[in-house]
């Protein structure tokens, strides 16, 4: 990797955005930088804290006095400095993201400046990476990456032959293999079945199954609650699919609630119905339609009374029913309905 080859670098700030797990990357971003006259500054949580313990444990060879805090970067000239940073997946609060929405407190992307995204978009990020290089190229910079035929990127993860190597080397009687797609954990466990492990032995895991190994024997051995953990107010995983699948339906077409009175001696209906919508149609612009779904609830309601059917639950149901399909036909939305009868 050199810096000082990239168009403009000459004269600009470089900002190199990667995996913080890649310290062999960091450790060629440091060379080039040295080569080539430039300090570093380090941006992103997680890249501060690889560099810090890499370093200490002598994964990564910093030069003593390269490394510079953010604020120094700004008294600086363009041609002196580069940004190692986190966000080469286009992750909304990283670095090189905030920095593209030019809402990062420290550093400003300048026209001019050169943007190197050592990485490749991990299957299911392609959008969010894209969005990001945009916003770059938005700002003036001169972006580098992946798809732009650079040749900046390779990959670090290993190929089949070294997969092979290790299978050899460690020669498993269990194998699981982790990472990647399912497509990906398909193919490295047939790479294991084809250097002589069992495929009896060999376990692709979805998130949450157990893999229980006891007595030097593995099986799988169940499922445990994985995934999101939901916070909603002052609660943690208390929301519950009913409310989440309310939730989704109030945010599609909305809510109707029909408010009926009816009397306690015959019946009869008292007052109403009074429809209020939310979220489903503007009112003053839609008097024809809630008016007619008025009168289907009327009329529900007094079918329901003559063929003396009194269950509250029964009269939900029916005006839920024949008000969902009039609203179905009229606008092709399903919004969500509440009746609410009263007697006096």
């Amino acid at each position: 990797m050199t810096l000082s080859g990239a168009a403009g670098a000459e004269l600009a700030n470089v900002v190199v955005a990667t995996f913080t797990s890649n310290v062999h990357r960091i450790q060629q971003v440091v060379n080039a930088a040295e080569s080539t006259g430039r300090k570093i500054t380090v941006i992103g949580r997680s890249m501060v804290n690889v560099v810090a313990i890499a370093s200490e444990l002598g994964y990564l060879h910093v030069p003593d006095g390269m490394l510079i805090e953010p604020e120094e970067m700004n008294r600086m000239a363009g041609n002196r400095v580069v940004v190692l940073c986190t966000g080469s997946q286009g992750e909304p609060m990283s670095a090189l993201t905030r920095m593209a929405r030019s809402s990062h407190r420290k550093v400003d992307i300048l026209p001019g400046d050169t943007v190197i995204i050592a990485a490749t978009p991990v299957p299911g990020n392609e959008k969010y990476v894209g969005r990001t290089i945009d916003e770059l190229f938005r700002l003036g910079a001169n972006v580098i990456y992946s798809g732009s035929n650079s040749g900046v990127h390779v990959s670090g993860h290993g190929s089949q032959e070294e997969l092979k190597l290790m299978l050899n080397l460690m020669k498993p009687k269990y194998f699981i293999p982790i990472h990647g797609e399912y497509r990906m954990q398909r193919r490295h466990a047939l790479l294991a079945e084809s250097v002589g492990v069992e495929s009896s032995n060999i376990f692709i895991t979805e998130i949450g199954e157990i893999v229980e190994i006891q007595g030097g024997a593995a099986r799988r051995a169940g499922k445990v609650t994985a995934g999101n953990v939901l916070i909603d107010g002052l609660g943690v995983g208390d929301v519950g699919n009913i409310v989440l699948r309310d939730r989704k339906l109030l945010s599609q077409d909305g809510i109707l609630v029909v408010v009926v009175t009816l009397s306690k001696q015959n019946g009869a209906i008292v007052s109403g119905p009074d429809i209020i919508s939310r979220g489903f149609v503007y009112v003053r612009e839609s008097e024809g339609l809630l008016d007619e779904a008025n009168r289907i609830v009327s009329g529900t309601l007094q079918r329901l009374m003559s063929e003396k059917v009194n269950e509250w639950a029964s009269l939900k149901t029916s005006v839920k029913d024949s008000l969902g399909r009039f609203l179905y036909e009229q606008t092709r939305r399903r919004p969500m309905i509440l009746p609410i009868i009263m007697e006096v």
